[in-house]
């Protein structure tokens, strides 16, 4: 399961991987480029999959066949992709098949703990828990990171014993000595795993946050508040690739914080102040848009500046902060705060503090309502008959997966837009989190008007050639050729930075919002780690993927021509003010 999760965690991240698929995308006809040579190597599972009416031993042999005939035409160095062929057997409980697979990966791999990892999770499903051992111990002794087989065997030996849940380790203390070796453990993988660990801190400065935080480890300390403190030393990295285990439901602020802890406001954090927008179940106490001065004797300002310590963002942007803190407000201020069990506030114009009824519900919101015009992730909107608005909120699709939905989405309202003659172009990329190389090009595709390369560096552990990417990529002939907008905010993480960075780079069009919350510099993949004693799990970025677009600072995200962003009255009567100052432009 670690190998697969791990897996997972690379694809799903800023930068595909090579190994996620290996055929280049037809961007344009052979006649208008007849120089253009491929020089990729094909993927054999590919090939596998064309015959897969075969039984899987002769597949197999295919394999060894090709291999021994056509070594140079296909990529036989592509663990990952195998893997993936073979749970694609194993979540259709085809355990023949997957078991195959998982052998042929272990001869050609052999000297991989996740081969052996994703043979013993096989036979784990196949309820053959002496075999689902030998090759979770076998893994376990090659990798001994792999905390997922610890568990595994753990549990095959002792079935009895029920391993604590995050929620139950919320108020658990272990020993000061256990907390400072997990943090000197945790400073050290973030050194080791992370390729620009020290991009954006001096290592002096990082061990110094390393000793201040075990200078605050107390005999009462609980497990949540250390994994605040680990928070903290992971955020000033500035990486939004690495943090606590948020995707793994081990530390997360909502899975383990309790209802009763939450802070039972909705607020949100506009130009500085902290204002009131839905009372919850304190409607007798306060009221929308009343600013909030300080919680529990607390100054928002400095209360704010904290928790933004506490954010993993990369390049340490503060756009992105920001809509991190509007979204988990309600844990972020009780972790800060030193997980109180009651709140104070004080509202501007208002004498005296304000002590707050108990949560009833935990207050968030993901998305602004004055912005979230698409329901979809993919929309296309005609205006008028000159305007169109394109909505690209996610880049999440995969030459492996789901790559056809977008290129088929894109294709057919570039078909409307050309049709109808649109002179003005609106591409919303806001709360575009990233994701897949291949739509954020196949987009560019669209808009450029000359060849380019999207990427200057891609370095991942198995690189075996080079991916989709680093070659020269065509625009298309139907590509749009009227004036483009460009909206984007805090939000825009990872991929949007690399698409937005060559946007800017080449002068596509205007830009408008707030400064972007990544930029062209990009450390993505995630290495799963977990400190010893705790069990506290951590991810860590573990590649590199740098756009073209190099002369671009680092510190920085994409900023934009004209900076527009929401007020608080804006975000109340839901005013889009950034489409709405677009529109403008437009007009005039």
């Amino acid at each position: 399961m670690t190998n697969f999760y791990s897996i997972c965690l690379t694809i799903l991240s800023c930068c595909l991987l090579a190994s996620c698929g290996n055929n280049p995308i037809s961007t344009t006809s052979v006649s208008q480029f007849p120089n253009e040579v491929n020089t990729k190597k094909l993927s054999i599972v590919e090939k596998l999959k064309e015959n897969s009416q075969l039984p899987v031993e002769e597949r197999i042999a295919l394999y060894h066949k090709l291999k021994e005939e056509d070594s140079t035409l296909y990529d036989f160095g592509n663990e990952t992709e195998l893997t993936m062929y073979g749970y694609s057997f194993l979540w259709g409980n085809n355990l023949i098949d997957a078991i195959a697979i998982f052998e042929l990966i272990i001869s050609e791999f052999p000297d991989s703990a996740n081969a052996y990892d994703s043979m013993g999770e096989a036979y784990l499903q196949a309820k053959d828990s002496i075999k689902s051992l030998q090759y979770y111990e076998k893994s376990l002794l090659m990798n001994p990171d792999n905390f997922y087989a610890e568990d595994v065997i753990r549990k095959i030996k002792f079935p009895n014993i029920k391993p604590l849940t995050a929620q139950e380790k919320f108020s658990k203390i272990y020993s000061k000595k256990d907390y400072v070796e997990d943090l000197d453990q945790l400073g050290q993988k973030l050194l080791t795993v992370h390729p620009h660990a020290l991009k954006f801190i001096t290592k002096d400065q990082f061990l110094k946050n390393i000793e201040s935080k075990k200078s605050l480890i107390a005999e009462q300390t609980t497990y949540a508040e250390f994994a605040w403190h680990c928070n903290a030393i992971i955020a000033s990295l500035g990486c939004s690739h690495t943090a606590s285990s948020t995707m793994q439901n081990d530390y997360h602020a909502f899975s383990i914080l309790p209802l009763e802890n939450s802070f039972p406001l909705q607020v949100r954090w506009v130009n500085k102040q902290l204002f009131v927008v839905n009372p919850m179940n304190n409607s007798d106490k306060v009221k929308v848009k009343d600013e909030i001065l300080s919680i529990n004797g607390i100054e928002t300002a400095n209360l704010i500046s904290d928790i933004y310590e506490h954010i993993a963002a990369q390049a340490n942007i503060q756009t992105y902060k920001t809509h991190y803190f509007n979204t988990y407000f309600a844990a972020l201020i009780p972790y800060a705060l030193g997980l109180p069990n009651t709140f104070e506030i004080v509202v501007k114009d208002n004498s005296g503090s304000i002590k707050l009824h108990k949560a009833q519900k935990m207050a968030t919101e993901l998305y602004d309502p004055s912005v979230n015009s698409c329901l979809k992730d993919l929309c296309l909107e005609i205006l008028d008959g000159k305007t169109a608005v394109l909505t690209i909120s996610s880049f999440n699709y995969y030459e492996w997966n789901n790559y056809p939905v977008f290129k088929s989405f894109l294709d057919s309202s570039m078909n409307i837009i050309n049709h109808k003659k649109i002179k003005n172009l609106i591409i919303d990329v806001r709360y575009n989190r990233g994701g897949s190389q291949y739509p954020s090009i196949y987009l560019l595709q669209h808009l450029m008007d000359k060849p380019f390369t999207y990427y200057s560096k891609a370095e991942f552990e198995g690189k075996t050639g080079k991916m989709y990417g680093e070659e020269i990529i065509y625009p298309l002939e139907n590509r749009f050729k009227g004036k483009v907008y460009f909206l984007i905010d805090g939000n825009g993480n990872s991929t949007t930075g690399h698409f937005m960075s060559l946007v800017k780079a080449h002068n596509l069009g205007t830009i408008i919002g707030e400064e972007l919350g990544s930029n062209q510099f990009c450390t993505a993949g995630q290495t799963l780690c977990r400190l010893r004693n705790t069990k506290l799990v951590i991810s860590v970025a573990n590649n590199t993927h740098i756009s073209t677009a190099t002369k671009l600072p680092d510190e920085t995200g994409i900023l934009p021509d004209f900076y527009v962003s929401q007020s608080i009255d804006d975000y109340l009567n839901k005013v889009d003010a950034v489409k709405n100052y677009t529109l403008k432009l437009i007009r005039k």
